[in-house]
């Protein structure tokens, strides 16, 4: 948890209660369904929801901001970005229903009233997003041909509305292969940690 606290100082009291209530949650949804791996759990808060908010650092979502989060695994990046931005509306979709239920049993534990899990792949959503989120499920041009149509035009946050994707290292010629203009930020350029050394928080504008 001091690692949440380092990097986002102004969290409410709920705020930390719920960030605070993962580990436990997760610890015990992870020992009925494997979603986090084992051999990296006690670095839940670093490698999983330290990892999911670098999100927060390039794109602050407003008030009402319909976000999806695409092959969420046990939650992330929705979870921990729910809780930071209690005000948008989170949906987290995975084609793995018994990941679905990891997501729906931590969300209610914590009591994070702004998610909706949804056993389904990305293809089948008949809605439209303000902005999509993931954290490396394929290969860019695949994933972009899943959820381009998904995402409406518009501005719900401080950038305008599209893709923000987490992935690491030399992403120049997959992102070429989409075809479509890319920002990629750093982010060990907002968390100290080596972990981050290589990994980026991808950006492209719909």
């Amino acid at each position: 948890m001091e690692l949440i606290t380092k990097y986002f100082p102004d969290l409410t009291p709920q705020q930390i209660s719920r960030f605070a209530a993962l580990y436990d949650l997760y610890a015990e949804w992870n020992a009925r369904i494997n979603v986090v791996s084992r051999k990296d759990f006690d670095q839940l808060y670093l490698r999983h929801v330290l990892h999911s908010l670098a999100i927060a650092r390039v794109c602050r979502f407003e008030s009402g901001a319909r976000i999806l989060d695409v092959g969420c695994g046990g939650g992330f990046p929705s979870v921990p970005l729910a809780i930071l931005f209690p005000d948008a509306q989170f949906t987290a979709v995975d084609s793995i229903g018994k990941k679905i239920k990891v997501v729906e049993g931590v969300t209610r534990g914590a009591g994070i009233d702004n998610v909706r899990a949804l056993n389904m792949r990305a293809e089948q959503l008949g809605e439209r997003f303000d902005y999509v989120v993931s954290r490396a499920v394929t290969d860019m041009s695949t994933f972009v041909g899943w959820v381009w149509d998904k995402i409406e035009r518009g501005r719900r946050g401080t950038l305008p509305a599209g893709i923000l994707y987490l992935k690491g290292g030399d992403l120049t010629d997959e992102l070429a292969r989409t075809r479509l203009s890319w920002h990629e930020y750093a982010i060990s350029d907002f968390f100290d940690e080596e972990f981050f050394e290589t990994k980026k928080v991808v950006y492209a504008k719909k």
